[in-house]
């Protein structure tokens, strides 16, 4: 039986043929000027495509999709084709299991009402996690520059013979969202267990993401033990409270690279985020370029108390459950501008996919012909067809709102005079949270006007009788995206195929949450967040995380580890 994609040893991939598409360089060279076609030619644009949904469709999607050919370093000698084999050794998967299994067992909660770092003992658990790393990769803590900021973060600096080589950057988080008490139960093993029952680690952070951070060390483990002395450099970078805002972790660890790399200073990062999705009869790989931006508002409604007995009409807290209603009665609109990266998903769908719908297809020949249109009180069909596919895909083009939190009231007998309600949004790209403040702002003074209530909206002021409204410190406008056409995407993508084969479709993704790279903006404009492990046994999902059984295959792991080792050296070679 002939050995799978992922079976093969390193000199057997690299000897495979290439795929009969054109080149890499040529095909990124056909992007620029597509796209200079499609928006800065109209009259061109007119001669070749559809003046109606009807006719037949000649534009050229795989201009905004091309995929470069399988991405493989060069021969680096008998030690390093040895140490890449070995990843699909027994005695490599027995090892891993036994690492990652023991970096789940470390607990390392963290949670939003977090105190200072050295007063709020919850902290503390960042100091076994560290003892277990050094235990576990002897190698990197001896030969690599080993640095500790904000108490609890970590940078390992890997350091390149030539230092006109922007560094490489693989980033993870060592923390995980707690696990309420009352849902332990419910867990097929132990959420701390990092049981392992033949197929998958189970436990909190198991996929999200102790898995990457474990990976990218054993990663640098294995080319240390090869001998391995790169050109470029590598660092690690290892927030601790990436799941309540990351600001004293990836926070501060930025600011750090910051002051000693600069403004675009690294050539590209890797962070968690998305990754494998079967979809249209396709297998696409989505690193995410782009994610949405975050506001949190927080509704104030005060009014009198007194007791409940006599009553009056209205108590604060069904002031702002009438404001609630009128918040969640009409959604964002559904918008899909070029700038998106799931617009050139699309565009990857339709070229590549057999399954893509002829409706979707004949909408994206529209836009092309026209152009993204610029009155937004039209509805976006485009969008809204897309959207059919499911709330994971809406998202991804709407800006969301989710009333997540409300508080208010002491006692079954006394009338609540201080309520708050926090909603949640994440910005839809080409929309800004400011959009988001004015409407609920102009909500809020329609109720407030309602019950002769003061509204004070975003001005940092309440009283007795009033309607506050105020943005968390957490807000962050839409991620800048990622070039899609430069040589780090190409690495990325032709490293992914390397691995997994020329069937697959590598596509720019969105994510609708935020990673800890939102404080990395200015440290370079390649920042993809993308999950590279992967199991086509176990399906691409992201493993029950944020809830009970979070798991990850193990081979989905070994596959990350490959991808990585595959990635460094691939970075080390190119030329950016």
């Amino acid at each position: 039986m002939e050995k799978s994609q992922l079976e093969l040893p390193l000199s057997e991939l690299r000897s495979r043929p290439k795929s009969a598409a054109k080149s890499r360089k040529a095909a990124l060279c056909l992007l620029p000027l597509a796209v200079a076609a499609y928006f800065c030619g109209p009259s061109l644009i007119r001669s070749v495509a559809p003046s109606s949904l009807d006719e037949q469709h000649v534009w050229t999607s795989k201009d905004f999709c091309a995929q470069p050919d399988p991405l493989f370093p060069s021969d680096g000698g008998e030690g390093l084709e040895r140490a890449y084999n070995y990843i699909s050794s027994s005695a490599f998967r027995n090892a891993t299991i036994k690492r990652l299994s023991g970096a789940v067992q470390v607990k390392s909660e963290s949670f939003d009402d977090l105190g200072v770092i050295g007063e709020d003992k919850r902290w503390d658990v960042f100091y076994d996690f560290h003892k277990y790393l050094e235990d576990t990769f002897p190698l990197i803590h001896k030969y690599l520059k080993v640095e500790k900021v904000n108490t609890h973060g970590l940078l390992y600096t890997w350091q390149g013979s030539d230092e006109s080589l922007k560094p490489t950057l693989l980033m993870a988080h060592q923390d995980t969202v707690p696990v309420p008490p009352e849902t332990i139960p419910a867990w097929t093993y132990p959420p701390w267990s990092g049981e392992y029952d033949g197929t998958h680690i189970w436990g909190r952070g198991a996929s999200d993401c102790k898995n990457q951070l474990i990976a990218a060390m054993e990663t640098l483990e294995t080319l240390l033990e090869a001998k391995y002395e790169p050109k470029r450099t590598v660092v690690l970078s290892f927030g601790f409270d990436e799941e309540c805002s990351g600001r004293q972790g990836a926070g501060k660890l930025s600011e750090y690279l910051y002051k000693r790399y600069g403004d675009d200073g690294l050539a590209v990062i890797v962070d968690e985020g998305s990754g494998f999705e079967e979809v249209w009869g396709t297998l696409f790989a989505k690193p995410g370029t782009g994610e949405k931006g975050y506001t949190d508002v927080h509704i104030t409604v005060r009014m009198p108390g007194g007791h409940s007995s006599i009553p009056s009409d209205h108590t604060s807290i069904g002031v702002v459950s009438e404001l609630i209603t009128q918040i969640e009665a009409k959604q964002y609109p559904t918008r899909l501008t070029d700038e998106n990266p799931y617009y050139t998903q699309l565009h990857c769908g339709a070229e590549h996919s057999p399954e893509f719908p002829d409706t979707l297809k004949k909408l994206l020949a529209k836009r092309a012909s026209q152009g993204q249109q610029t009155c937004k009180a039209k509805p976006d069909y485009l969008a809204l067809e897309a959207a059919k596919q499911g709330p994971a895909i809406k998202y991804l083009m709407q800006t969301s709102q989710a009333v997540d939190k409300i508080s208010g009231g002491i006692k079954v007998n006394a009338l609540p005079e201080r309520v708050t309600v926090t909603v949640n949004h994440r910005i839809n790209v080409g929309e800004t949270p400011q959009i988001v403040w004015d409407r609920l702002a102009a909500l809020a003074g329609t109720v407030a006007e309602k019950y002769n209530l003061t509204l004070h909206a975003f001005d940092g002021e309440e009283e007795p009788s009033s309607i506050s409204l105020a943005a968390s410190s957490t807000t962050l406008e839409v991620a800048p995206v990622t070039p899609a056409d430069g040589k780090p995407f190409e690495v990325v993508a032709g490293t992914t195929r390397a691995l997994y084969g020329k069937e697959v479709v590598v596509a720019p993704g969105i994510m609708t949450g935020n990673t800890d790279t939102r404080y990395y903006w200015n440290l370079t404009k390649h920042i993809f967040r993308f999950g590279p492990g992967y199991d086509p046994t176990d399906g691409a999902g992201l493993g029950a995380i944020h809830t009970v059984n979070e798991k990850v295959s193990v081979l989905n792991h070994i596959n990350m580890v490959k991808w990585f080792m595959l990635f460094v050296r691939n970075m080390d070679e190119v030329e950016l």
